[in-house]
């Protein structure tokens, strides 16, 4: 397939580094010092200095027909290659990113027929001096079967849900308090209090009501039965939680995006959202 990846930060340039060693034609979109940086190396260079060529662009080519447009900018950050997408020639335009909001104006604004919404829930990746550090696990997922299958032949295994926005919604529910923790421990070098951790645990409640207020159902269905679970054990899970590698990672990336999470649900039910203020980093 030809495929471009507009935003290769860790995560897009997670993908391109998979696709292009699965035999794909892949050319990666950047700005700034990534741009200077692939443009320098004409590759995907993991921290272990494993390579993988991929052609370098400072902007969409919309003449090309590509087979897959792969879009892994932040949110906010969506409007500014809108216009390049609209007028692209690309067959599928799939979007991945973190986000509570309505993707029904993305959809309108690439087509229907070519639109399509992913999250790489099981891609972590840090890009430190350039080089990308990913782990790869089982998570991502896909509204589009097709792509899913072309992710999973790459390495990245990718399920299919076919509500992405109920999913994308009850995603924001989960991670916004898990994020919010790990901001906690990577500065702090050390675990969240019991009544921390509570209070992460009423946030994760009021997530998923606002996820259900807004019209959302919560997907998958397992973290519905999270939920019903007593405050105290969900409390414990968030405190012990707080004591893992993985939550100190969590926090290494920052609070740019808990506090994106946070207000796009704010903004969307006001009423409901006082215990996701309550947390926000």
């Amino acid at each position: 397939m030809r495929i471009a990846i507009v935003g290769p930060g860790a995560i897009g340039s997670t993908f391109a580094y998979q696709l292009a060693r699965a035999g794909h034609d892949v050319t990666v979109v950047a700005r700034g010092q990534r741009l200077a940086w692939l443009q320098r190396e004409g590759a995907i260079v993991l921290g272990s200095g494993e390579r993988a060529e991929v052609k370098v662009h400072d902007a969409l080519d919309a003449s090309t027909d590509w087979d897959l447009v792969l879009v892994t900018v932040l949110a906010p950050q969506v409007g500014a290659v809108m216009p390049a997408l609209r007028a692209s020639a690309a067959r599928k335009v799939m979007f991945m990113f973190n986000t509570f909001e309505s993707i029904a104006p993305l959809r309108e604004a690439v087509g229907a027929e070519r639109f399509a919404f992913g999250f790489p829930g099981g891609v972590f990746a840090l890009l430190v001096d350039g080089r990308v550090h990913p782990q790869i696990r089982r998570g991502t997922t896909s509204s589009d079967a097709a792509l899913a299958e072309v992710f999973g032949d790459a390495g990245i295994p990718t399920a299919v849900e076919a509500d992405m926005q109920s999913w994308l919604r009850t995603h924001a529910a989960m991670v916004v308090p898990l994020m919010a923790i790990g901001t906690v421990v990577f500065a702090r070098g050390a675990g969240v209090s019991w009544r921390e951790a509570a209070a992460r645990a009423v946030a994760f409640e009021a997530g998923l009501h606002i996820v259900r207020a807004v019209g959302s159902r919560v997907r998958p269905p397992a973290l519905g039965a999270l939920a019903r679970l007593p405050r105290f054990v969900l409390t414990a899970l968030l405190w012990g939680l707080s004591r893992t590698r993985m939550l100190r990672d969590l926090g290494a990336l920052g609070t740019a995006e808990p506090r994106m999470l946070i207000d796009m649900m704010r903004a969307a039910a006001p009423a409901l959202a006082a215990p996701l203020e309550a947390i926000r980093p």
